[in-house]
């Protein structure tokens, strides 16, 4: 699978990522975000692959036994995801707390435990932010991330409470990281394509969600 099959996976997963991704204007760093979103976009497949929890858990440990080879710079051979996310992890300086805890929230959604808004949400945002503009924005995109899943988990109306706090947080993003925070500003998920594209469109010029 080469970048060009990475970046159609995230489309065809994560539209609205995908699309914030186009605002990446470095190549390399789009690249690095697309392989982070084509990581979380096979965890988040695994559910409808599967029928029964334990099967779905099972998968997930695999991915959560496979981040001792990522994060030591010998991830599975053959396996085109594990191997560009151990080459990212070795350039951008990932922190490997973020992706074990999303797979475990994984694992406790398959078991019917509510969403971990920080395990889904936060951690990946500010690995995001972290790929496109190095260490010590995590606290400025947390807010943000938390605006877009309480939006993903239907809960709009606190989505739309807490966009003032994040907008203010987001004062202190380098513009190049604001690509990983802006699908916050997709509140309302009904929303046609072409709507979507012009609310990132606006979210990337003003800097705010």
């Amino acid at each position: 699978m080469s970048a060009v099959d990475l970046d159609a996976q995230v489309r065809g997963a994560d539209i609205d990522r995908w699309l914030a991704s186009r605002f990446v204007a470095d190549a390399a760093a789009r690249a690095d975000l697309i392989t982070l979103y084509a990581f979380e976009a096979e965890l988040m497949a695994i559910p409808a692959r599967v029928t029964q929890p334990m099967l779905a858990e099972m998968r997930y440990r695999w991915w959560a036994d496979q981040m001792d080879g990522v994060f030591a710079g010998d991830p599975q051979k053959g396996h085109p995801v594990l191997e560009a996310l151990a080459d990212v992890v070795r350039r951008r300086g990932l922190e490997r707390t973020a992706l074990d805890g999303l797979i475990e929230a994984h694992v406790g959604r398959v078991h019917g435990d509510p969403h971990d808004l920080d395990a889904f949400y936060v951690g990946p945002m500010q690995a995001a932010a972290r790929i496109l503009a190095g260490p010590g924005h995590e606290a400025a995109v947390e807010a943000a991330a938390r605006v877009r899943g309480l939006a993903q988990t239907g809960r709009v109306d606190e989505a739309r409470a807490l966009r003032a706090e994040a907008n203010r947080a987001l004062r202190r993003l380098p513009a190049e990281a604001f690509p990983a925070a802006a699908p916050a500003a997709l509140i309302r998920n009904e929303a046609p394509e072409p709507v979507r594209r012009l609310r990132l469109t606006w979210a990337v010029l003003t800097g705010r969600i």
